[in-house]
């Protein structure tokens, strides 16, 4: 295991806070996001409401129409009853489809984030290369690391890049610490693109 120096930890610690800040700002894109998921669902609710008060006030006033053109007072009220158990069931089934709306609504915010997050370009550098798929090294704790199938063989890279010049710099540190097979690679969509000049 080689030695690492103060100055060098220093270092990797500086290269870890800009990956943090880059993360930050794709968290601070993925919050506006959700911001117009949310306005687009209120939008919906909206609509919804005012669809089922209009439904509501069709059903209301059949009903007293049907009330007033019978000649039987008797007769009108199994009507408006069995009118007010049909509207119990319509809001019944209205806050039910409302409920379904919200659960839906947070399952597609979550992968519209993680497309998004996909679909951008990264720069990481690759420090290891396993033929197993060996998960032991990728730790919870770790946001920056990259675990990725290269056929036929698994990489585990280090590090979240948005610039080339930031990845090849902290190369550059992982090599003085002696790490020297160490080099940067670009990726996209969980796939890497290509593995770039170091220099």
């Amino acid at each position: 295991m080689p030695f690492i120096e103060e100055s060098d930890l220093l270092e990797l610690h500086k290269d870890i806070d800009k990956a943090q800040i880059i993360n930050e700002r794709l968290l601070d894109q993925i919050k506006f996001k959700n911001k117009e998921l949310r306005r687009n669902k209120l939008q919906r609710n909206i609509l919804a409401g005012i669809t089922a008060l209009f439904l509501i006030g069709t059903l209301a006033i059949t009903s007293f129409t049907a009330g007033l053109s019978s000649s039987n007072t008797y007769e009108s009220t199994p009507n408006l009853l069995v009118s007010i158990d049909s509207l119990d069931a319509i809001k019944t089934r209205i806050d039910n489809l409302k409920q379904q709306n919200e659960e839906l609504s947070l399952v597609k915010e979550f992968y519209l984030a993680k497309k998004f997050l996909d679909k951008e370009k990264v720069y990481s550098v690759q420090v290891k290369s396993f033929v197993d798929n060996n998960m032991t090294l990728a730790s919870e704790a770790l946001s920056n690391t990259l675990f990725v199938k290269t056929n036929p063989f698994y990489s585990y890279s280090l590090g979240n890049f948005e610039t080339l010049e930031e990845a090849r710099s902290f190369r550059y540190q992982l090599v003085k610490m002696g790490f020297e097979d160490a080099f940067v690679a670009s990726y996209q969509d969980g796939k890497r693109l290509k593995i770039e000049d170091p220099y």
